[in-house]
This record gives structure tokens, sequence and C-alpha cells, in this order.
């Protein structure tokens, strides 16, 4: 049949399972909006303030469902507009599908009006990039960047297509994409190293990375770990993956995770780093991480063996299919007394706070038990960001959606809109900071105009927390451009953008509060105040050893 790139577009999506899509129409994209409008009870558009609210609105559905995310903006500043967004997905290895329209053929190249070349812009932040030309290739280059967006180690795919592309007719047949992704890249020789590393060790330490969420390993992780009693610390992207009440578990590991964890990393004779990548944040000085530890590498990137740390065996795979074919080549070890060493380490270290005033931990705390630790969390970036992963009893995986590579300041309202529409029924909700606040607030009236079910808290310091704590460890106390104190209402704004809204500023409050805001069948804010000097402990002086944090007196 002959269809329209337009409509070739929609078919290619409906091909693909996609329900929701996340975007800002436009004039070069006016012919797919216009495909959208007559096929919208099989593919809903959720039409967000801004265009980076899209993308973090599609990263978050993606997170939370496992699914591509979809997004969509118009050339130009509705294409650059969602860059912010792209880079932050393809950091934390989300699958990420983000169209574009363009100006038409003749026109590219000539500074056309709102012309720019956004499949270059993105190169370097994309796992990879396509502009369509010709109608004859939209249908093929549509299905190839799903298949890519989702396979191996998943990313962002961007398709830009021009205008006259999507008005242009070709004949279009269903089918899928003809992409083959790379197969199984490790040896029987690689995993019986991997056991006899795993069978000589006596203080075994597991390290869990984003990819043990990615994979869905989350029960032969568990098993894996049952399997060699051995202790399970993990990062920020893993939040989820292990059971935080498992008493297995040690906690997050890095700059801001607790010191059992950091301690054990430090004094275990093997570590085990299971879909990790060894980042700056959890390594700390490279060449003290893990001195006295052999390390075993299990990722399916391969260019991230030996990129930031030196391992002494590897597995290039997926994480799931891995530990299911090296687990039958290992017994059961027997690590008792490693495991009482790290046990007494818990009761000696553990996470610490003012329990006498309202402070973020408290929110967290009170949350988590409110909620039974099975809300879905979103967060923006900085001291909430930690507090949330330090203090929220993650026990299910894709319930954690944070922006850890990047760090993008603004992500988590997006996201938190993205996880409600893909998880309808769960209990979402987004902790940012105020600062943070201010970049996302727009989309409030996203949440508002669909009637979302989430809840938005504003941990409200007055601050740039996270760089006020720097500027006051580092800095000498020179608060440089960092006091957000003026005469914003946050409750004022989030009402009037058609949100409950709740302010609390007491202890005793709290509960209350969220209990208000948990029956709420709509979006609800909450004005958290905090004191401006609160600091998030432990924390690793950047490229200090990860055994040596602050901690509070």
């Amino acid at each position: 049949m002959r269809l329209t790139g337009a409509e070739i577009v929609i078919e290619v999506l409906k091909e693909e399972g996609v329900d929701t899509v996340f975007g800002y129409p436009g004039g070069s994209i006016l012919n797919i909006y216009d495909a959208l409008y007559k096929h919208s009870s099989e593919i809903r558009h959720i039409l967000t303030s801004h265009e980076q609210g899209a993308a973090h609105a599609a990263d978050g559905y993606a997170r939370a469902t496992g699914k591509v995310g979809v997004c969509m903006a118009t050339s130009g500043p509705g294409a650059t507009n969602l860059v912010t967004g792209i880079a932050t997905a393809q950091m934390d290895s989300v699958p990420l599908v983000a169209i574009t329209a363009n100006v038409t053929l003749p026109l590219l190249g000539k500074d056309t009006f709102q012309e720019v070349d956004i499949a270059g812009i993105a190169m370097p932040i994309t796992k990879h990039g396509y502009i369509v030309k010709d109608v004859n290739e939209l249908a093929g280059v549509l299905r190839k960047a799903f298949a890519i967006a989702r396979s191996g180690r998943p990313g962002a795919v961007l398709v830009d297509i021009t205008k006259d592309v999507t008005a242009n007719e070709a004949e279009f047949t269903p089918g899928k994409a003809d992409y083959r992704p790379q197969g199984r890249r490790y040896t029987e020789e690689n995993l019986d190293r991997a056991a006899a590393l795993i069978k000589e060790s006596e203080k075994p330490m597991i390290y869990l990375g984003g990819g043990a969420v990615i994979s869905g390993a989350y029960e032969e992780v568990k098993a894996f770990a049952q399997l060699l009693q051995s202790p399970v610390c993990d990062t920020l992207m893993a939040r989820g993956a292990f059971d935080s009440n498992d008493p297995l578990y040690t906690g997050m590991v890095g700059m801001h995770g607790t010191r059992t964890s950091n301690t054990a990393v430090s004094s275990c004779d093997l570590l085990i780093a299971l879909g990790a990548r060894f980042s700056d944040r959890v390594v700390g000085n490279a060449k003290t991480f893990a001195s006295q530890a052999k390390i075993l590498h299990i990722d399916i990137d391969a260019a991230e063996i030996n990129k930031n740390v030196r391992t002494d065996a590897s597995i290039v795979g997926d994480l799931k299919e891995v530990l299911k074919n090296l687990m039958p080549r290992i017994e059961k070890k027997d690590n008792s007394l490693w495991l009482k060493e790290v046990e007494e380490l818990k009761e000696q270290m553990p996470l610490k706070y003012d329990r006498s005033r309202l402070t973020c931990p408290a929110i967290i705390e009170a949350l988590d038990r409110l909620t039974d630790s099975n809300a879905i969390i979103t967060t923006d970036v900085g001291q909430h960001q930690m507090w949330a992963a330090q203090y929220y009893h993650f026990r299910n995986p894709r319930h954690f959606l944070t922006s850890g590579g990047l760090g993008t300041m603004g992500y988590g309202l997006g996201a938190a809109i993205g996880a409600a529409i893909g998880q309808k029924g769960k209990t979402v909700v987004n902790i940012g900071g105020d600062g943070c606040f201010r970049m996302n607030m727009n989309e409030l009236a996203t949440a508002s105009r669909y009637g979302l079910k989430l809840i938005d808290i504003v941990v409200d310091n007055g601050v740039l927390g996270m760089v006020r704590q720097w500027q006051s460890i580092f800095y000498g106390g020179r608060y440089s451009q960092t006091v957000l104190e003026d005469k914003v209402d946050y409750c004022k704004v989030a009402e009037g953008l058609g949100c409950r809204a709740f302010r609390v500023d007491k202890l005793g409050d709290l509960e209350t509060v969220l209990k208000k805001a948990l029956e709420e069948e709509g979006p609800v804010l909450i004005d958290a105040i905090i004191d401006k000097d609160d600091r998030v402990y432990p924390m690793v002086p950047p490229g200090k050893p990860i055994s040596e944090a602050i901690d509070i007196d």
C-alpha cells in the first residue's frame, strides 16, 4: 500500500508496540502530527510544556516500563531543546528514539528559518543517528532505530526527517528491522577463569551497576549472591536491582555510599562488577580502588572493560545470560567469617542524621514507610538525590529513576510524568530541590492537564544545596551564586498550574502532609522547608580513596 512519510512513521510506531509518545509540535513536523491526530485512538500523544520535558518523560517512561521511549519535536529550537534529554538517556543506557522533522530537502544547508543540523549536533550523544532524505528509506531507518535503541547496551537514537519526506508517498510493506545485533562474545575459557577466581576468593564483594536493571537479571543476581555468600553493594543506577532489605546488602558504594560498602570494597579479595562501569563517583582514586582485590568484570559493552580500572578477568555479554552460564560452574561457598566482618561494619558505621527536626532523610524515611517501599521514585540532581538513594528502601527494579551519568537538574518531574503514564496505578513521587524545581516547574502544567497522580516534593533549603556543600567544604564558605532566597512561593506556583499544594516545616506535621498528598488523585506539590546547611554524609572528597569518607560528627 502507498502511504505518505508521515503515515509510515505512525505505522512503524504501531509495529514497534509504541502506545505513547511525548512531544511538542511545530511547522516542520506538522504532517506527522496530522497523522497522529488520525490515529489518536491507537497512539496517545502527551503534550509537554517544553521539548526537554518531552525527552525526560520519554526517558522516565522507558526506565519505568523497560520499553523504548519515544519523543518528538520540530526543527530548529524544537530539536535542540531535546538535546539535554537525549544526552541524559544515552549516558544512562536508556532506550530512546527521538524523532525530529527538518526543513525540506531543497532548503537544507541554506540557513532556512528554523533549520539546524540536529543529526550533527546529536552525533556525540547518541548511540546512532539518521537524517532521512528519501521516503523510500524511511520505514527501514525507523525500524533500525528501534532495534539499535533496545539491543545490546541500550541507548538513544535520533531520526531526523525532512518535511518533504513526511509528505511524499512510498510503497509500505509491514515488516521488521533487518538488523542483527552482535551475538555471544565470551568463551568457555572466560567462564572457567571467572569461576576459578570465585573459588579462590575468601572475601568476595559484588558491585552491582545499572546493567543489572537493564538486563532484567534480578533473580540471577540474587541467586548468584546467595551462591557466593557475598555482600552486595550497588551504584546509583542499580538501586532496586537487589532488595535493600536483604541481609547481604551493604548499601550504595562511592562518593556518597555507605562507609560499610566503601570499607568492604577496600578490604575484599575479589570484587565482582556486574553491569557496572567504574564511574569516577564510585571509584574515587582509581589507584587505590579495591587495591587488595582481584577484579572480575561482567558487562555487555566491551568498551567498558579496562577503561577506568584494570581487571584480572572479564566476560563481555548480557548479564542475565552470563550469570545463568556461570553459576553451574560454582559450588556454594561458606563465607561466614567474611559476612560476620561486614555485619559488624554495618553496626559500627550506620547512616545517621539529626532526628530532632525536619530533614530530607526524615522525609524519605517517612515516605518509605507510608508507601511500603513500593513507590516509583524519581529525582532531580543534588543532595536530595543522594538522600533518596540512601534512605528509601528500594526492593524492586525500575522503581528509582534518576540522572546518574549526566547529572541533569530538571530531569525528575518530566521522568515522573513518563513513569506515571507508563505505570498507571503506581504511586509516583518526584523528589527535587528548589534549584531543580525552577528548571522544570512548567511541567506541573502537563501533570495537571492529564490529571496524573504524582507527588512533587520540593526539598526547599533556599540554596543550591550540593554546590553549597562543596563551597562549604572545599571553597572556604564562599557561597558564590548559590543562595536562592527570594519571593517565589512554590505552593502558589503549583496551584496556579492546576495542582494541589501543601507546605511543611515541622517534623511533627510531616506524616500528616504526606498522607494527605498520597490520598490525592491528581498532582500534588509539597514544599518541604529544611535548613540551608544540611549536608549529605558520608562524602568522599574527589580524588580520595573511598575508604576516606567524611562523616557526620
